[in-house]
């Protein structure tokens, strides 16, 4: 029997790192409202009191930097400096410039040297699906995200008033012959006010969170799972978690790639998401190959789906194409690539427009993972293909 236990982290909105991303991809989503054919790589950095933006953009559009930074931020709940940014009392710095005339012409439908829209840079993109979970993600990555996102919902609809943005989750799964069958640790670090005027020294103050967590976020949680799990949970281990947010830690658009995918489960690519409009295939070509292997495991041609892209800017056909069922596939992972490249569209434009890629939709994105979402915006989650593909699968047979 193989046995082993396997880790992933999530993080909050709170989480400097995370900010940007949010900020990223309102900017972003601003500038799609404006011009559906925006084209934008927008980078963000958090500091001390500071928010610098910077990037290149072409597009019709004209937007309010300022206003997008200040109201995004006061969306997370940083609108305190005591929480470790306000957004009523921040710089912002923002030097945006325009897209490079030689990547727009490898972009831009009809310029340079092929006549269709080619990808907007080489690279190499993957994505992933499994049947742990019914949002067909690794469930290491999905408790994360859900534990996150509780303490979230609890903090703004005031039910845990003393929770602060910053936080993190990390949760480890007991796996035998690749299935779940214990959850074996779960660690929370979150940020919360300051409560000394409340109990008598910090010792106190971490019970105090300690119970409140384990009893109003990880329990529901893990019990919504219905796997076993141990109760000798980590939470804030260095004893206190005060001072946090972009005060605390430089935040920076794009440095939480694994927790926005499958949480170390499956490869990754090593392209960030946030900031990025769909011409960018580190974007895009991911978000299609979630969607195929979501639409491949749902058909049950598949338990477990791994599917990668490879792209040279300005071309508009993948240079490479591959799907892996780790021996899980009703055929061959030859036969159901093939079925694959058949059903789906592989060219950048072709992507863009079956997934509806140039709405407004990106900074809800920014939070709790772009994978394993019931939102109607996540277009790449939906499982519309599915009996496509069980027709070209019989029509193989």
């Amino acid at each position: 029997m193989n046995k082993f236990i396997f880790t992933s982290e999530s993080v909050s909105e709170g989480h400097p790192d995370k900010v940007c991303d949010a900020i990223s991809d309102a900017i972003l989503d601003e500038y799609l409202k404006g011009d559906p054919n925006s084209r934008v790589a927008c980078e963000t950095l958090a500091t001390t009191g500071t928010v610098f933006v910077s990037g290149e953009i072409t597009s019709t559009a004209t937007i309010n930097v300022d206003e997008i930074v200040k109201k995004t931020l006061d969306d997370i709940g940083y609108n305190d400096k005591s929480y470790g940014m306000d957004c009523n009392d921040v710089n912002i710095i923002s030097m945006l410039d325009s897209q490079s005339p030689e990547i727009a012409q490898g972009v831009n439908e009809g310029d340079g040297l092929h006549s269709e829209q080619g990808a907007g840079d080489q690279g190499l993109m993957f994505g992933f699906a499994c049947n742990e979970t019914k949002e067909l993600m690794p469930l290491p990555i999905h408790l994360s995200h859900r534990l996150v996102e509780k303490m979230s919902v609890l903090r703004k609809n005031g039910d845990i008033a003393w929770l602060r943005p910053d936080s993190k989750s990390q949760v480890s799964i007991a796996y035998e012959d690749n299935t779940p069958v214990r959850i074996d640790k779960v660690v929370i670090a979150t940020q919360h006010d300051d409560m000394l005027d409340r109990f008598k020294n910090e010792n106190d103050e971490h019970d105090f969170v300690k119970q409140q967590i384990i009893e109003h976020v990880i329990k529901p949680v893990l019990d919504e799972s219905g796997l076993p799990y141990s109760k000798d949970f980590i939470v804030n281990g260095t004893g206190r978690f005060v001072f946090g947010g972009p005060e605390a830690d430089t935040g920076l658009t794009g440095r939480k790639i694994i927790v926005d995918t499958y949480g170390g489960y499956a490869p990754h690519g090593g392209g960030a998401f946030s900031g990025k409009d769909p011409s960018k295939v580190d974007r895009s070509a991911a978000y299609m190959a979630r969607y195929i292997a979501k639409n491949i495991v749902a058909a049950n041609l598949a338990d477990k789906c791994e599917v990668q892209f490879s792209y040279s800017i300005g071309v508009a056909d993948p240079t490479s194409f591959y799907v892996k069922t780790f021996d899980t596939g009703a055929v061959s992972d030859k036969e159901i690539t093939k079925i694959a490249q058949s059903v789906f569209p592989l060219k950048p434009a072709g992507i863009i427009d079956h997934l509806k890629l140039k709405h407004p939709r990106y900074k809800v994105t920014s939070a709790y993972g772009h994978f394993g979402r019931e939102d109607n915006s996540f277009t790449w989650e939906q499982t519309d293909m599915v009996e496509t593909l069980k027709l070209k699968l019989a029509e193989r047979n």
